[in-house]
């Protein structure tokens, strides 16, 4: 596996790469990886000739009073695991490489990014979206693979993917649980022994509603016992939790096609996301 740091390291190895004729696939990441970044991983070299990756804690999706310095960061760790998987490059840049002085340039994708997390974080998808538009262009992957798990983020991406004519597919991979169903998450590790056992009433409690609505029980009421059941567990603020369409994550009252159940909450001092797909059929 090749290490790259700077731009002309990774150009060259990216050359090398493809000159088989091969696809790459590129798995993006923030570090602090777990098993559910092994999971993109392990897609990626189902659906790909060649793997990278990439580890760069993006400080344009942090908002002010977030976990920019906090962010758990483990690099060696994380370029072992990848070897071990399969990667074959591993993009780890500076910040100066992905942002050099002047820089000046936001993307902005509007209509997904609204509501949910976009509203409870402003401006935090105009930099995921800066950065991986940034990284599709450094990288030239023909295939990006994303966790389900930040699903307003995969459909953001995959708009300004569409949007912006990127040749490549975007691949969303199915959230990878500890067994009590909890999203694995590098947040997890800042929750205590207490917060960690508390924290699955969020997985619970969206089944429970997904069971509901798909029942055929009333959506504000499913959501209601929902939001009951996290502040009954300790959750406090409660960001959101709503029934989205899957693909254009429009609000829905009632279930006619395939959609998703979002919730963000705060257990103590992290704040955890999750979603599960809600489908008629």
């Amino acid at each position: 596996m090749q290490l790259a740091r700077t731009l002309e390291t990774l150009r060259k190895t990216v050359a090398e790469l493809k000159s088989d004729g091969g696809t790459l696939a590129l798995v993006p990441t923030m570090g602090a990886l777990h098993d559910g970044h092994m999971a993109l991983v392990a897609r990626a070299r189902e659906v790909a000739d060649h793997v990278a990756a990439s580890i760069f804690v993006n400080p344009t999706q942090f908002g002010e009073g977030e976990d920019l310095d906090a962010y758990p960061r483990s690099e060696n760790e994380d370029c072992e695991n990848l070897e071990a998987a399969g990667c074959e490059l591993v993009w780890i840049p500076p910040s100066p490489e992905v942002y050099p002085a002047g820089f000046s340039t936001t993307v902005r994708v509007e209509g997904v990014s609204g509501g949910l997390c976009g509203e409870a974080r402003p401006g935090h998808f105009d930099g995921v979206a800066t950065v991986v538009a940034k990284l599709f262009n450094q990288i030239l992957p023909d295939v990006a693979l994303f966790g389900e798990k930040d699903y307003q983020q995969l459909a953001v991406i995959r708009r300004m993917a569409r949007d912006l004519d990127f040749t490549l597919d975007i691949v969303g991979v199915p959230t990878v649980r500890e067994a009590d169903g909890l999203a694995l998450s590098s947040r997890n590790a800042y929750l205590s022994d207490d917060e960690r056992q508390r924290a699955v009433a969020l997985p619970n409690a969206l089944r429970e509603a997904g069971e509901t609505i798909i029942g055929g029980g009333d959506v504000g009421t499913a959501l209601d016992a929902a939001g009951a059941k996290l502040e009954a567990a300790g959750f406090a603020p409660i960001d959101y939790i709503e029934l989205r369409d899957a693909d254009s994550l429009a609000p829905l009252d009632r279930l006619e096609s395939p959609a998703r159940l979002l919730a963000a909450a705060k257990i103590g001092r992290t704040r955890l996301i999750d979603n599960i797909a809600v489908d008629p059929d």
